[in-house]
């Protein structure tokens, strides 16, 4: 059972990958749309800022769309949520927009970036997040959050503002936060999406 993790040059590849592995997945690292339409899942990292990534991702685009839009499972990862989005405030340049709304910048007032362990509210039941516990920790490093204008939030956090923690819409799900640094709650986290995937 191969997971693809797509490589455009911000993500923390290594460590999802052997996140994924211990999960008993065969995780891919690739760059190739042979290889992202091969495997029986995707993961879309992401480390930095949203109008870089967005033309990092360009020449995938159009396959990491098909795919999910295909139905195959996605999962999406801090900066990895939020492009999943159309537009951000962190620059210009447009998202996936498989998710209707847009990436806000955190409020004034509160340390950003938003680095650290922080506790997730479950608001509804996703097989992404099946065995964690409302009020879990996760570890979170991000400067702007999702705000979403459809119903697709599974959990939230706060930091200054309630944002979400997790999404899912169909078979695309993402976390703010990076369960591949969350030890044994973010291991159960990408277990679950191997599980989707098979």
């Amino acid at each position: 059972m191969r997971i693809a993790i797509v490589d455009y040059g911000m993500g923390n590849l290594r460590s999802v990958r052997r996140g994924l592995e211990r999960c008993g997945a065969e995780a891919v690292v690739s760059s190739e749309r042979r290889d992202i339409e091969e495997c029986e899942g995707i993961v879309l990292p992401g480390v930095g800022a949203f109008e870089l990534a967005v033309k990092k991702l360009e020449g995938l685009r159009e396959c990491i769309l098909e795919q999910a839009e295909s139905g195959k499972p996605l999962l999406g990862i801090c900066l990895g949520l939020q492009l999943l989005f159309p537009e951000s405030e962190e620059g210009c340049g447009s998202g996936l927009g498989l998710i209707r709304g847009r990436v806000r910048r955190l409020p004034a007032g509160v340390k950003v970036p938003h680095m650290g362990w922080n506790s997730v509210r479950i608001l509804r039941s996703s097989p992404l997040m099946e065995g964690i516990e409302s009020g879990e920790f996760f570890y979170f490093v991000h400067s702007y959050y999702a705000e979403p204008e459809e119903e697709v939030t599974v959990a939230v956090s706060e930091h200054g503002t309630a944002f979400p923690a997790v999404v899912q819409k169909g078979a695309v799900f993402a976390t703010q936060f990076h369960p591949e640094k969350s030890s044994t709650a973010g291991l159960r986290v990408l277990g679950n999406f191997v599980e989707v995937c098979r």
